[in-house]
C-alpha cells in the first residue's frame, strides 16, 4: 500500500478442515477520485486443482480401486500405477520414485483418543497429501497409517526436495477437536526406480528408507 505496486505470491494456507492447502495471492491498492492510496485488495485463487481431483475420486470410485476412509487410491490401484511407470520408463526412459510414509506414534494416538478421532487424522493427512501434490503425481492409502506417493519425472535431488515439503506440509497440518489442536508428523522413505527394479525390490527399498527414518528418531526423510 505503501508504493503503490502490485504484488503476487504462491503460499499454502491453513484450511478450517485442517490440511495445508496452495493458494495464488495477488494483491492491488484502492484509490479515491485524487489518485490517493485508501485501502487494499487481495484476490485468493485455489491452487489445489479442485475439480480434477473430483474426478479422479469419481473415476476411482466406478472402478472399487478407492479407499473409502481417505479417498485416496487404494492399494490395487497403487500397484496397477507402478506396473504402468515401469512400462513408460522401459519405454520413454522416465524416472520416477516412490515416497513411502508412515504416520509417527499413531497407535498411541489411537489409544489416547480413540479409533474415530485416529480416522480424522488419517482423513486429514490424505487431504494434505492431495492438496500438496502435482496434479499428475499419485497418492493412495497401502494401508492402516502407511501411504504411498508415486512421483513421476523428476530426478532425485527433486525428489528429494518434494518429499521434504511434502514432509513439512502434513507436519504443520492440525485440526481442532474440543479446542484440542491435534496433528501428527510422518516418517517418510524416498528412493529412484532402477532399470532393473520389479515393484516388490523397489517398495521394499522404499519401506526399508522409511524404518531408517524411524530409527533415526521418526519424523523425517530417508532417500536411499
Amino acid at each position: 500500500m505503501h508504493d503503490g505496486h502490485p504484488r503476487a505470491a504462491e503460499v499454502y494456507m491453513h484450511h478450517k478442515a485442517g490440511h495445508r492447502l496452495p493458494v495464488s495471492i495477488r494483491t492491488n491498492t484502492l484509490t479515491d477520485e485524487n489518485g490517493t492510496i485508501v485501502g487494499g485488495l487481495e484476490l485468493f485463487t485455489d491452487l489445489s486443482n479442485k475439480v480434477a481431483t473430483e474426478a479422479r475420486i469419481d473415476d476411482l470410485k466406478k472402478l472399487a480401486l478407492l479407499d473409502e476412509l481417505t479417498h485416496l487410491a487404494n492399494r490395487q490401484y497403487i500397484t496397477k500405477e507402478i506396473h504402468s511407470h515401469f512400462a513408460e520408463k522401459k519405454r520413454n526412459n522416465t524416472p520416477f520414485g516412490p515416497l513411502f510414509m508412515d504416520v509417527d506414534n499413531f497407535k498411541h494416538f489411537n489409544d489416547t483418543y480413540g479409533h474415530e478421532l485416529g480416522d480424522t487424522l488419517l482423513k486429514l493427512i490424505a487431504k494434505t497429501l492431495i492438496s500438496s501434490g502435482r496434479l499428475y503425481d499419485l497418492f493412495g492409502r497401502w494401508g492402516g497409517e502407511e501411504f504411498i506417493g508415486i512421483i513421476h519425472n523428476l530426478s532425485s535431488s527433486e525428489l528429494k526436495d518434494q518429499a521434504n515439503r511434502i514432509h513439512s506440509l502434513v507436519g504443520s497440518s492440525y485440526t481442532v477437536v474440543n479446542e484440542k489442536r491435534l496433528s501428527a508428523t510422518i516418517s517418510i522413505g524416498a528412493t529412484m526406480a532402477r532399470d532393473d527394479d520389479t515393484l516388490t525390490s523397489l517398495l521394499d527399498r522404499a519401506d526399508k528408507a522409511m524404518y531408517q527414518s524411524k530409527t533415526e528418531g521418526r519424523n523425517r526423510v530417508t532417500i536411499v
